[in-house]
């Protein structure tokens, strides 16, 4: 036995790439997501005996007061106003598509918390699986990812040129971190993880497909429920589509269902998105979404009910010139019920505004 002990460590000092595989210790991804979410963790897991640096500490009292703050601030009121307003999004529904969504699962879940398929898309790269164990410095890494959610937990969205910047840095870059995170904190269980691409004709491949996206199965720990999240890196301009069509080709394979839009950079008020304008409407029975998705000039009476909730200022200085004057009229003349929680760039509450589109 001590000459096998000792043939195994000098062939492992003489072929040091091959060492680490010696040693299988690797997390599963629902170990991982709960350590980035700073979240306790199962004693025998490989990851325990990092949640005793301070690093990790320090990172997991930091989430734990954010995502308190949130709850109150945010999702408790969200969850009343679902309850009395809008109890038909509690109902399961089969795909809940959220264009332009980037690392947003937050927003998606709780609104449509029953969905059993969502889609997710944004031009943000995953990044490779994030492996703890091979962070070599925790407190630099962990505090990458606290900065890029920041935004999103303290206001409503996410702000792309900063999480760039911070997703750029060398450990724990891509939105995986940030969804994985999401996932574990929304009291998610994960149990699979595949990393593929969709082909030109939308089937998700492990390879070979010019769209590289994640498809992530997870149970919800409150109803046992199973359920999948899809994200996708792709462009969905017009022009994206046509030259890398297998993401809407994959989306109508899913049917109709919900579809969300929040914090969009009024994309679709560019000249240059009407494939997914046009798909939206043909894929769902219900459209949640505030000013910046969908003009609502595209909103056929005949064909939606519409209804209002908060205020409409106006976009914000950086999107001014896509003031609708008809939803103006609009809320004048409904007099909404006011919202409680904030909602995509006007994270003031008393600002926000957010509009169900329901077909006919």
């Amino acid at each position: 036995m001590m000459g096998l002990v000792s043939a195994l460590s000098a062939y492992a000092q003489e072929n040091p790439e091959l060492a680490p595989r010696a040693m299988p210790v690797a997390a599963g991804p629902n170990d991982v997501a709960r350590f980035l979410a700073g979240m306790p963790i199962a004693p025998d897991s490989p990851l325990a005996p990092l949640t005793r640096e301070p690093a990790w500490q320090q990172h997991a009292a930091f989430f734990e007061e954010q995502f308190s703050k949130l709850t109150v601030r945010q999702l408790q009121k969200l969850h009343a106003w679902q309850e009395t307003y809008f109890p038909e999004s509690l109902q399961p529904v089969p795909v809940a598509f959220y264009m332009f969504s980037g690392p947003d699962f937050l927003y998606v879940d709780q609104f449509f918390p029953k969905a059993a398929v969502y889609v997710l898309c944004g031009k943000e790269g995953l990044g490779p699986p994030p492996d703890p164990l091979r962070i070599a410095n925790l407190s630099g890494a962990l505090g990458n990812l606290e900065n890029a959610m920041k935004s999103s937990l303290n206001t409503t969205y996410f702000i792309t040129k900063d999480m760039k910047i911070d997703l750029h840095e060398q450990n724990l870059n891509g939105v995986l971190p940030i969804l994985y995170a999401f996932i574990a904190r929304a009291d998610k269980s994960i149990t699979n993880v595949a990393f593929g691409s969709l082909n030109s004709s939308g089937a998700f491949e492990q390879k070979g497909g010019r769209i590289p996206g994640v498809r992530i199965n997870y149970t919800d720990n409150q109803s046992s429920n199973s359920q999948t999240m899809y994200y996708f890196t792709t462009d969905i301009s017009d022009g994206g589509i046509k030259a890398t069509p297998g993401f809407l080709k994959f989306c109508q394979r899913l049917g109709v269902g919900s579809s969300f839009l929040k914090s969009s950079s009024y994309l679709m008020f560019e000249n240059g998105f009407a494939t997914i304008r046009n798909f939206i409407f043909e894929h769902s029975n219900r459209i949640v979404q505030d000013d910046s998705g969908i003009p609502v000039a595209y909103l056929d009476a005949n064909k939606w009910n519409l209804r209002l909730f908060g205020a409409y200022l106006g976009p914000i200085d950086l999107f001014k010139q896509h003031y609708q004057p008809r939803l103006q009229e609009l809320f004048q003349q409904s007099n909404p019920t006011p919202l409680e929680f904030g909602f995509g760039y006007r994270w003031n509450y008393k600002e926000a505004n957010l509009m169900v589109a329901e077909r006919k």
